[in-house]
């Protein structure tokens, strides 16, 4: 595989913005199994997601 694949790039992106934004309480099942079915995403794309998440919920503390 050669360069980025945008439109994972897009749901990586979009998937962090909605996990960063949603209360951990709120979610009731496994994260990476939730944004993987939610997003199309793979488990690593899932594992970034929820690094880039947390990287933001850090910068909004």
């Amino acid at each position: 595989m050669t360069g980025l694949d945008h439109s994972h790039s897009e749901a990586i992106e979009t998937a962090a913005q909605w996990l960063s934004k949603t209360s951990r309480d709120r979610v009731k099942e496994p994260i990476i199994p939730l944004l993987r079915k939610r997003y199309g995403i793979t488990v690593a794309e899932a594992c970034e997601v929820c690094r880039q998440a947390n990287l933001r919920r850090g910068e909004a503390a």
